[in-house]
């Protein structure tokens, strides 16, 4: 018999009817080092995960379209910040661990519940490959001798991936201490750019509104397609909102605040190296805040600054996008879409999860210093731009099902209007996301979607079987 605290798992031709919308925990699960995180720890697992690495370069990647390329940013913050709205209000409903799993299984049944978990797992194990060998860069700016050899260069990035790992296997308590600390480094020296850098702003310095030949919706396209993935990780407290206290509460307000706490310092910080760098300098620099830091204070220490802040951005996204990755799957695993082993949890976080994401994070990062292809390694980060919008798409049309569909369980009428209009420009903010990672990533991730469907059918097929030998 099915227990009547377990989830009711609807078939794929129907949505599944959630249950247990508090994800109670696991027997054994607990203890002295899982603890559930308040509103400052979610908060800082947003702005972690969507501030990484690429903040470092994004002023000098989107020079050569002009400072038009800030209505490009305010543009896409107003999509970004549609989207934490409507993962707010869909958190309030469902605040399981899982996040866009959990909402759109609920609306569209198993398959298109599987296909968000599984698109949004791939996402987060190869984007880990991506931050380590990202961050081996910087990490060769402070230690030379570490850029000598690929196999040191390889032994760095594996050591990256694992530290957050075993921060996160040691328990949901280390994770958030972690976070935080990590969240607060890199954040200093990115403010006293955004904010000090104001005090020595030159006008001077911001070059042509349009920079190139481009009309102006061109220049804003074409920079956008640049900056649209600097705001993946909006979904962050939502995924673990069962480790959340209060998360019908906590979840939106982190996702929100988090959300727009990251745009101001991608804004601020942009708009400050635009009129701390002269133009022509900034189209050519290979690290735009540590000429921003020279300009301010003369020297030439700006570089070893921002070395330091970039690796720590990149280890505090790597822990939090380590803790993410083991959510979903364990969700789903919950659900029986996923193996059985991925809902076994050891001090509050999922631990094969975790393991099983390191290791492929891992061995995609010996490939990438072994295989001596190129381009192989850009291909796969490429089509994790467009594995990581399904899940945004799925889980926006899940809350526009709601509204539509007049279920009043999950749609608050006082906010219909609201929320519709949300829903709507998080819809089709996702879709320029999908639009944005270009034909190829498209295709490829299409690709990887589909070989997706047989493990589905594994998993359904073994679901079935069981259900009828009970």
């Amino acid at each position: 018999m099915t227990s009547t605290a377990a989830p009711t798992i609807a078939g794929a031709t129907g949505p599944a009817e959630i249950t247990d919308p508090t994800d109670s925990s696991v027997p054994g699960d607990g203890g002295p080092h899982a603890r559930r995180f308040g509103l400052p720890v979610a908060l800082c697992l947003v702005m972690g995960n969507i501030i990484g690495g690429g903040i470092f370069l994004l002023p000098a990647s989107v020079a050569p379209f002009g400072t038009i390329s800030l209505v490009a940013f305010a543009v896409l913050t107003l999509g970004a910040i549609s989207l934490a709205l409507v993962f707010g209000r869909l958190a309030e409903r469902h605040p399981r661990t899982g996040g866009p799993y959990v909402y759109v299984r609920a609306a569209f049944g198993d398959f298109a519940g599987f296909l968000a978990a599984y698109s949004y797992w791939i996402t987060a194990w190869v984007s880990n490959a991506a931050l380590a060998v990202a961050a081996v860069g910087y990490l060769a700016v402070l230690f030379p001798a570490i850029g000598d050899h690929k196999w040191s260069m390889c032994l760095a990035a594996l050591t990256v991936q694992w530290l957050p790992a075993l921060a996160n296997l040691a328990g949901t308590r280390y994770v958030g201490a972690v976070q935080v600390v990590a969240t607060v480094l890199k954040l200093a020296p990115l403010l006293l750019v955004a904010v000090g850098g104001l005090f020595f702003f030159d006008p001077a310095n911001l070059g042509p509104f349009r920079a190139g030949d481009q009309s102006a919706v061109g220049a804003v396209s074409a920079s956008a397609a640049i900056l649209l993935f600097s705001y993946l990780g909006v979904e962050s407290a939502a995924v673990s909102a069962g480790e959340v206290r209060d998360p019908a509460r906590n979840v939106g307000r982190a996702t929100v605040l988090g959300t727009t706490g990251a745009a101001v310092v991608y804004l601020l910080g942009t708009l400050a190296v635009f009129g701390l760098v002269s133009h022509d300098e900034l189209i050519s620099s290979q690290a735009p805040f540590s000429d921003a830091v020279n300009a301010m204070f003369g020297g030439t220490w700006g570089g070893t600054l921002v070395a330091c802040a970039a690796v720590v951005s990149m280890l505090g996204a790597l822990n939090g996008w380590t803790l993410l990755s083991a959510q979903t799957p364990y969700a789903a695993a919950k659900d029986g879409l996923f193996p059985k082993a991925f809902a076994v949890k050891r001090r509050g976080v999922p631990v094969v999860g975790v393991l099983v994401t390191v290791a492929l994070a891992s061995g995609l990062t010996v490939y990438n210093y072994t295989a001596g292809s190129e381009g192989v390694f850009e291909v796969l980060v490429l089509v994790t731009t467009f594995t990581a919008t399904v899940p945004y798409l799925l889980s926006t049309a899940a809350q526009l099902y709601f509204l539509a569909s007049g279920r009043a369980d999950e749609v608050a009428r006082g906010r219909l209007v609201r929320d519709a209009v949300m829903a709507c420009l998080a819809f089709g903010f996702s879709m320029w996301l999908v639009a944005g990672s270009g034909y190829a990533a498209v295709y490829q991730g299409v690709l990887f979607l589909f070989a997706g469907v047989l493990v589905h059918a594994l998993m359904a097929a073994r679901r079935r079987a069981t259900g009828t030998a009970a």
